[in-house]
């Protein structure tokens, strides 16, 4: 089984941010990922896709959640990502 991948996509001073990752921080280390931030104002491509949306989790690569989101919705969300595929 893959590793699940969690990318924060953030910016200083933000607190809908920094809520974010202190929610996601926990469940993450729960189910064994690596949680990376990612400071969009670092980069201009960045800010161009996600400046109004911060913040955004990215999991595997896909957008799961923007602004907010609660422990148990990342867990539910997280169990599906390590779920076999049915197909």
């Amino acid at each position: 089984m893959a590793a699940i991948q969690l990318i924060l996509y953030s910016r200083p001073g933000c607190h809908l941010c920094a809520e974010m990752k202190q929610i996601a921080q926990p469940v993450a280390a729960a189910f064994t990922c690596e949680l990376l931030e990612v400071d969009i104002s670092q980069d201009a491509t960045l800010e161009a896709r996600f400046g109004h949306e911060v913040p955004v989790l990215m999991i595997n690569g896909r957008k799961a959640f923007k602004y907010r989101l609660s422990a148990r919705e990342l867990r539910q969300r997280l169990q599906h990502e390590r779920a076999p595929s049915s197909l």
